[in-house]
């Protein structure tokens, strides 16, 4: 979407801020490339070793599903405000897999407890959901186990995972540099629960999975939503920091292994972002300074409040909303991501529905011309945001010379903003340079057949349920067929 039709009603001063504030917030072809080129290198450098910005974390997930695993799992995700417990039945048939669940709400002494409280809220609450479910098993017949644990952590095996660093608020002491399997199971042994951990899983590799189960042409899995991340399937040759690991030294050099890219902390030396003061002052205020600074810059958890300080600067220099109260604008993080949608989607007659809003949650008229000012610079930092989204996907589409195909992507930043498919397919082209032809050809096999160009986005499936399924079977699978090659407690 273009600018409004020339900034009508703007002071001179204003309109001199709103081209300085365009002239910030434009990320043109050039840069976007720039940007890409050093994502490469930083996501062959978290290949070559640990402990770099991208950790490229390997799952032990060996290669994509071929559609037609069967069997029946439980599923634990342990999420940032709930805990989500899954019944799944694959059946091996698209579109016809079961879901049955339950979600335990999380209370915040959890989030700071000790150790042995949090697994064992885990394992309760299993037991209930296999009690009221009525789950058939016995101590000869386990029930199998796909867990979902979506926090950095480094896995020598697919069913073990060393957690690294607590996020989304969790404080729990005696975990981080733990394997967190291990104690799952410590604390179902506790319960004597009938069940075995077959897999530890990232939801973005998740997502990538279960889309994949459904849809052969899925390429990449991605998250663009309160945060970033992206995983796709690389061959084990091209992994130099497994080199002398001995699980790889049981698989083909050929083999492919799916890679959780955890790629938010891209570029935390800012040697190529287009970081303005506001992302700055975004990176300083935060619980990590210095720390995923990619995803402040990108991510929707920051959106919202890179508009918010813009207002509440112009404000303080006397340029926006003059002699009024702003108190709860004041706030941070009190401007949500999904309001830069709203403004967006505001067709109504002088923006009012806008106004309204404003006036509403945040007790504060704007002008007829603060409104235009205030849509065309949510559409800057929304635009600016679906570009550099589209830069670790074309790193990793140029990296494995991928051409087409599908990225199966979760979280409300993809699939709710209403223009952020077409402005991340733009950049997308642009990077990696898209022939006129390749622009207007349509994917009609994708979830929107308005989207065009021969890599698209589709709306990923379940990572967190039916991706740790899948991923719990195809691991049941290879370990049937004498693979155990990054399976410990097989």
């Amino acid at each position: 979407m273009g600018k409004p039709n020339g900034h009508d009603g703007l002071s001179g001063e204003l309109q001199v801020e709103l081209e300085k504030l365009e002239e910030l917030f434009t990320v043109n072809t050039e840069k976007l490339k720039q940007i890409t080129k050093r994502f490469q290198e930083e996501l062959e450098e978290g290949l070559q070793e640990n402990g770099k910005n991208i950790a490229m974390y390997v799952t032990w997930v060996l290669g994509f599903p071929t559609g037609k695993e069967k069997g029946e799992f439980l599923t634990v995700d342990l999420g940032g405000t709930n805990l989500r417990i899954c019944w799944i039945s694959l059946t091996g048939i698209k579109d016809e897999t079961s879901v049955e669940q339950h979600q335990f709400k999380l209370s915040d002494d959890i989030k700071t407890a000790d150790v042995s409280k949090l697994w064992s809220f885990i394992a309760g609450s299993l037991e209930k959901f296999v009690k009221e479910q009525e789950l058939n098993s016995s101590k000869d017949k386990l029930l199998h186990l796909g867990f979902t644990f979506s926090y950095p952590a480094i896995q020598d095996y697919i069913d073990h995972a060393i957690l690294q660093t607590w996020t989304k608020g969790f404080e729990i002491s005696g975990v981080e540099g733990n394997d967190v399997a291990s104690q799952l199971r410590s604390a179902m042994a506790k319960l004597e629960l009938p069940v075995k951990l077959v897999a530890v899983v990232n939801d973005t590799t998740g997502a990538m999975i279960a889309s994949a189960y459904n849809d052969p042409d899925t390429i990449i899995g991605a998250i663009f939503g309160t945060g970033c991340n992206a995983a796709y399937v690389d061959k084990v040759r091209n992994i130099p920091k497994l080199k002398n690991n001995k699980e790889i030294s049981k698989l083909d050099p050929d083999t492919p292994m799916a890679i959780n890219c955890e790629y938010g902390a891209f570029d935390n030396a800012r040697r190529v972002l287009p970081i303005t003061k506001y992302d700055s002052q975004i990176d300083e205020q935060s619980p990590k300074p210095g720390e995923q600074m990619f995803e402040k810059m990108s991510a929707g958890l920051y959106l919202g409040e890179l508009f918010r300080l813009v207002i509440v600067d112009l404000h303080f220099r006397g340029l926006f909303l003059k002699d009024r109260d702003i108190a709860k604008l004041k706030k941070p993080y009190s401007i949500d991501t999904s309001i830069l949608s709203t403004i967006e989607d505001d067709y109504s007659k002088d923006l009012s529905k806008t106004a309204e809003m404003f006036k509403k949650d945040y007790n504060v008229e704007f002008s007829k011309a603060e409104l235009n000012f205030g849509r065309r610079l949510a559409q800057l930092i929304a635009i600016r945001g679906a570009r550099m989204c589209a830069c670790g996907i074309a790193a990793i589409c140029q990296k494995q010379g991928i051409t087409r195909g599908h990225v199966a992507a979760d979280g409300s930043v993809a699939n709710k903003h209403p223009q952020f498919k077409k402005r991340w397919a733009d950049a997308l082209g642009e990077i990696l340079d898209w022939s006129e032809e390749d622009k207007k050809k349509k994917d009609l096999s994708g979830d929107d057949d308005e989207q065009v160009g021969p890599i698209i986005l589709t709306s990923a499936e379940d990572g967190s349920g039916v991706g740790a399924a899948v991923i719990a079977a195809m691991t049941l699978e290879r370990w049937k067929k004498g693979v155990d090659a990054g399976i410990k407690e097989s």
